[in-house]
């Protein structure tokens, strides 16, 4: 992959992470991974209708949500902010109410469209990444963020409560939808949802200090690299050469030029430019 002017290539590197952050999301040669097929769009809009936020079976108590924190814990995940974070936000209320059961597992789950809610151990990964950006590290804060992918919301709503703001693109108006309906149900606040084109960035917010993508294309698109500040940090899949697999990659913005450092090996969907209805 070629990367940008004045972008610095540091080779790969393959340092320890724990075994589980080696596995790919959704590895095909794993059948349980699989998921199932989706159902058209209009029945989605249909049962979002009549969905009513699950209750019940332990899942509203912090308790479970801790012991989901706990395992993260013991998993290699260190940072105590974004740990907390994921404390606080109920993720069984962004999946659909017959997967509930299974919203506090370390797994991906389908959220209808093609698309999943991202692993916890993913989300806390790449939000623990950020951290490692020069205006993270010296505010203590993620600052303003630019999320590509909003998905159903959760990602947005863990963020939300470690930065300034969150602006969250989605091309996929049925998950805009979703996303919005969530995330008003809990009340979150600081979040600004986006139906466009994730590859052009959200120009209107930017400059951002953080930038997060729950998908990846060949390269990082020219317009997230424009729009990220001085000390900010991209987090973000990309296609290896050879389109072998993904890799989490970390750019960062200096008064010079930008560093680019590739991390460990993970399964996204593909990066998609322009919106779908």
């Amino acid at each position: 992959m070629a990367s940008p002017p004045g972008v610095s290539q540091t080779p790969p590197r393959s340092p320890k992470f724990p075994a589980r952050l080696d596995r790919s999301e959704g590895d095909a040669t794993r059948p349980r991974d699989l998921l199932r097929p989706q159902r058209p769009v209009a029945h989605a809009h249909r049962d979002a209708a009549q969905r009513v936020a699950p209750t019940g079976m332990g899942l509203d108590s912090a308790g479970v949500r801790r012991r989901m924190v706990d395992r993260l814990r013991a998993d290699g995940i260190g940072d105590e902010r974004v740990l907390d974070a994921l404390a606080h936000v109920p993720r069984h209320r962004f999946v659909d109410a017959a997967l509930v059961g299974q919203a506090y597992e370390d797994t991906s789950l389908p959220i209808g469209h093609g698309q999943t809610i991202s692993k916890p151990s993913v989300v806390a990964r790449m939000i623990e990444l950020l951290y490692g950006g020069a205006n993270a590290r010296r505010s203590g804060r993620l600052g303003r963020v630019l999320e590509i992918g909003s998905g159903c919301g959760y990602q947005a709503a863990v963020l939300a409560r470690l930065s300034t703001q969150v602006i969250s693109v989605e091309r996929l108006k049925a998950l805009h939808e979703k996303a919005r309906a969530c995330l008003g149900a809990l009340h979150v606040h600081d979040v600004r949802l986006v139906y466009g084109d994730g590859m052009l960035g959200h120009a209107p917010n930017a400059p951002y200090d953080s930038i997060i993508a729950a998908a990846g294309g060949a390269e990082l698109p020219r317009a997230w690299l424009e729009q990220l500040a001085v000390g900010g940090r991209v987090v973000s899949p990309v296609q290896e050469p050879g389109g072998r697999r993904q890799v989490l990659v970390v750019v960062d913005r200096n008064e010079t030029g930008f560093e680019r450092v590739v991390h460990e090996a993970v399964r996204f969907v593909p990066l998609k430019s322009g919106r779908d209805r």
